[in-house]
């Protein structure tokens, strides 16, 4: 059966398929969104990550923030941000990360309107 997600070159499309796939590392990033765990997290990082049942592909993407790749095992931006703001990244930065470019170079693009798609 075809799937009914679109292909969107260029982005992440968070799909039923990509939740369920991701559950147990969005379910973890969530979860520090209360401040007792992150300060659980942060004592013992491949601990906290074992409580939550993680792929060792996730827990290796969480381990290495390796942002890319949490997107690509299920990651929603949504969830995985509350990892990178415990980490002091802003949105700005993973957006560099996420297009390839530096943290300075995506600002100047959002400033100048965004990427160019064609």
């Amino acid at each position: 059966m075809p799937s009914s997600t679109p292909e969107v070159p260029g982005t992440y499309v968070f799909d039923v398929a990509q939740s369920n796939r991701g559950y147990a590392l969005n379910r973890l990033c969530g979860s520090l969104k209360d401040a007792a765990n992150r300060e659980r997290f942060s004592a013992d990082e491949a601990a906290y990550c074992e409580a939550y049942g993680l792929s060792p592909e996730q827990r290796e993407a969480i381990l290495q923030r390796d942002w890319t790749r949490m997107l690509d095992l299920g990651g929603s931006i949504f969830y995985v941000f509350k990892l990178a703001v415990l980490d002091k990244k802003s949105m700005q930065d993973l957006g560099g990360i996420f297009t390839g470019m530096t943290t300075e170079e995506f600002v100047k693009a959002l400033n100048a309107g965004g990427r160019s798609f064609g």
